[in-house]
């Protein structure tokens, strides 16, 4: 990447979500995760000397605790660029009370951005079967306050779920809940072109023809998620945890981008 680019305009960048801004599952080679919004900070800190970056998010949080674990961190930190995406977690659960999470989310945005040069929200990303269909009238309702929500703050929305290709399970890891390293690669390069940066390539290019599994290969890797994924995510619902229990923020402060 040319640092000699023109800058940005964005000195400095807060993200704030849950277990899709953290960076799941785009696993690095020591275990951790990188995700969208570290390469998104990585493009940015190329073109601007001296950026600085945090990660709020943290794994498996309703709207209501990044409400009130991470949106005032953020609004106190001045950032140029705030990204906010939350709320899937909880139209995805069983029992959702919509208007609450759009409540709890224009609360977040109304606290946001006055705080920041640019808010960011997005229509999260969703991989397409029975899940997504079941919950889709929720998640229609949730997008269509996004939009409404940013139209009334001056935010900038990335339209992930509308894109075809985001919904390809082929963009999913394992757990099926989170974006491989690619997923997460096209979702940079929205965020970077939705606030008006030059285009590297084309993120919602789709992906070559599937070939068919055999059906081994499918009961085999239906077996694994039901072992590695569901039941220990059933058991987390039926004991009352979550995932990110006890987990602090990934980047919890404003710090110079060291990549």
């Amino acid at each position: 990447m040319q640092t000699d680019a023109l800058p940005t305009g964005y000195t400095s960048f807060v993200a704030v979500g849950d277990s899709f801004t953290e960076g799941m599952s785009d696993l690095l080679p020591d275990g951790s995760y990188r995700g969208w919004a570290d390469l998104l900070a990585a493009r940015l800190a190329a073109r601007e000397p001296g950026f600085r970056y945090a990660n709020l998010a943290v794994r498996g949080k309703l709207i209501r605790q990044i409400s009130e674990d991470q949106v005032d961190t953020a609004a106190a930190m001045r950032a140029d660029l705030v990204t906010l995406v939350g709320g899937l977690n909880d139209v995805l659960r069983p029992k959702c009370d919509v208007d609450t999470v759009c409540a709890l989310l224009e609360s977040s945005v109304e606290r946001l951005a006055p705080s920041c040069k640019q808010l960011v929200l997005m229509r999260s990303p969703a991989r397409r079967g029975p899940v997504a269909t079941r919950f889709l009238p929720r998640m229609e309702q949730l997008f269509s306050f996004v939009d409404d929500l940013a139209e009334r703050h001056g935010a900038l929305v990335v339209d992930l779920y509308g894109a075809e290709v985001l919904g390809d399970r082929r963009m999913w890891a394992d757990d099926r809940l989170h974006l491989t390293a690619d997923g997460h690669r096209r979702v940079a390069e929205a965020v970077w072109q939705t606030l008006g940066l030059p285009a590297q390539d084309d993120w919602t290019l789709g992906l070559p023809p599937a070939v068919p599994a055999a059906w081994a290969s499918r009961r085999a890797a239906d077996l694994r998620f039901t072992r590695e994924h569901l039941f220990p995510w059933i058991g987390r619902r039926l004991t009352g945890r979550s995932s990110g229990d006890g987990r602090p923020a990934k980047r919890p402060d404003l710090l110079p981008y060291d990549g």
